[in-house]
């Protein structure tokens, strides 16, 4: 049996990201209700032999569809006030009400949301 890791890393990122959001596109017709907007910092994604630090994204959640509708990787040393931003211009949040942390309560963020 191939570990997953192994399947993952002979995929074409680019071509599995692209998969992956038209499968999201499509489904998303029905996305109502809350959308969580959260970064956090993936365990186990640093390597220390290489000095590669923790991978840090930011995903927005769909509550009520259990389903990350879009999820960015934020730049390193940044943090997600960049990276959400960019986020909600991959969303279609009409009708929805969208949580945030701390972090997140900026005024450009805030506007693009409303």
């Amino acid at each position: 049996m191939i570990p997953m890791a192994r399947v993952f890393a002979l995929l074409d990122p680019k071509q599995f990201e692209a998969s992956c959001v038209h499968w999201v596109q499509g489904i998303s017709q029905t996305v109502t209700g809350v959308i969580a907007i959260d970064g956090k910092t993936l365990r186990r994604s640093h390597e220390q032999e290489s000095g590669k630090k923790a991978l840090h994204v930011v995903s927005a959640w769909a509550v009520e569809n259990r389903l990350v509708l879009a999820q960015l990787a934020t730049e390193e040393k940044s943090n997600e006030i960049t990276a959400i931003p960019l986020l909600l211009r991959q969303l279609a949040l009409a009708g929805c009400i969208v949580t945030i942390d701390a972090m997140g309560t900026q005024t450009k963020s805030a506007a693009q949301m409303i």
